[in-house]
């Protein structure tokens, strides 16, 4: 494998970071840099995604006659990379990397004609509706139902941890129509509008006090049956094609932009001893420690990448990189709790630019908060990022892909 750039992508790097030199404004880098989890700040995400759009990248991993970009996928993890080290507010997920792709593989014409356009300008805005109470990591456990009624489909039951749904108005969801055959059969895929009447939401509050997670509940819901993607009864593979999506992207150079501004705050944070905390042996081999980890992840990356561009499948390498990815961004929030020192236990969401509305919080009316923007946004991320050995399939079932995938166990 070869670690070094081509004389082609480098040029492309230069454009990419013209681009973000001259689109980049001081309030979006800021929005990217003081954001509190993986979801931005909601307004900030979605301007920046009209800026993108604007110049044809807000989906570059879309086939070009739906909007995409004719990008290697050097490329593309070239622009991942610029655009995290410049400070770039992440786009949701959910519509432009996510059931965008779903809808391209299984989606009608009419489908496609329909929502791939209004992803990509932002009017139609998705959330996903997977997870259950009793279905989590086994989501195929579901049981919201969906009951034919004629040309639609009538659903009861409810989701829960649906990241955004209180911002959007259409939600991706995975209903059980059939109780014959393994729980994987039965279940449909279905995209249902937000405003339809029978739908309710409850935000949740997480530790951070953010409120970007909800319960959806659906109560006697009529959806159209135009609106299944792929076939009723087989929305599990619809499901697991998404899912690739959603474990896939470039996480290494985000985590190495997290070490290296630890390091320069530890560098100001009096340590035990009063010394910078950066020359204290016991945090500072634990950062190293992790500083090397992110680059052996950014190696697995490239290697990722590799394997895709020669045509192979990097079959359980996802589900590997999806366990390194977030156990070490837990690593590393641990220890910017740690540099960020005493203020760090000061609650001031108001310093940030969290994913979503603070509960029960009132700011200063002066705006005023105690040390840096960064040790405000220290305690915030830690607390978020517990979930993210959770979230997209638990670590707990990463490691039962890898153990039957790769070790044959």
């Amino acid at each position: 494998m070869e670690f070094d750039w081509s004389a082609a992508d480098l040029a492309f790097r230069d454009e990419v970071r013209a681009f973000l030199d001259a689109e980049l404004t001081p309030e979006l880098r800021r929005a990217g840099r003081l954001a509190t989890s993986v979801y931005p700040d909601h307004e900030a995400s979605m301007q920046w995604q009209r800026i993108l759009h604007a110049r044809g990248w807000a989906a570059p991993a879309w086939p070009v006659e739906y909007g995409g970009c004719a990008w290697s996928l050097t490329q593309h993890y070239i622009f991942a990379r610029e655009s995290t080290l410049a400070g770039a507010p992440a786009l949701s997920p959910m519509g432009i990397k996510m059931v965008a792709h779903a809808i391209i593989a299984y989606g009608t014409a009419e489908q496609k004609a329909f929502y791939l356009p209004r992803i990509l300008t932002g009017e139609v805005f998705f959330c996903q509706g997977y997870s259950e109470p009793e279905a989590g990591s086994d989501l195929a456990a579901l049981t919201m139902a969906a009951v034919e009624d004629g040309d639609d489909l009538v659903c009861t039951g409810s989701k829960i941890w649906t990241t955004h749904a209180t911002e959007a108005n259409w939600i991706f969801c995975l209903v059980r129509t059939s109780r014959s055959g393994k729980k994987q059969q039965g279940i449909t895929f279905l995209l249902i509008n937000m405003t339809s009447p029978g739908i309710e939401i409850r935000p949740l509050v997480m530790t951070s006090g953010e409120q970007v997670q909800n319960q959806v509940f659906f109560d006697n819901v009529r959806v159209p049956k135009s609106n299944v993607l792929g076939q009723i009864d087989d929305g599990w593979t619809v499901a697991k094609y998404l899912l690739v999506h959603e474990r896939g992207g470039a996480m290494a150079p985000y985590l190495q932009a997290m070490a290296q501004e630890i390091g320069l705050e530890a560098a100001q944070q009096p340590g035990p001893d009063g010394n910078p905390l950066i020359d204290d042996p016991a945090f500072s081999v634990r950062l190293a420690q992790a500083r090397i980890r992110t680059e052996v992840l950014e190696i697995l990356e490239y290697r990722t990448i590799s394997a895709m561009a020669r045509g192979k499948n990097p079959g359980p390498a996802a589900s590997m990189l999806k366990i390194l990815a977030t156990e070490l961004s837990q690593q590393l929030t641990e220890l910017a709790l740690t540099a960020a020192g005493p203020r760090a236990r000061v609650y001031q969401p108001h310093a940030t630019k969290p994913g979503g509305p603070i509960a029960e919080f009132t700011p200063p009316v002066d705006g005023y908060h105690s040390g840096t923007e960064w040790q405000a946004v220290a305690p915030l991320r830690y607390f978020n990022d517990r979930a993210g050995s959770i979230y997209a399939g638990s670590n707990e079932i990463q490691r039962n892909i890898l153990a039957k995938a790769a070790l044959g166990l």
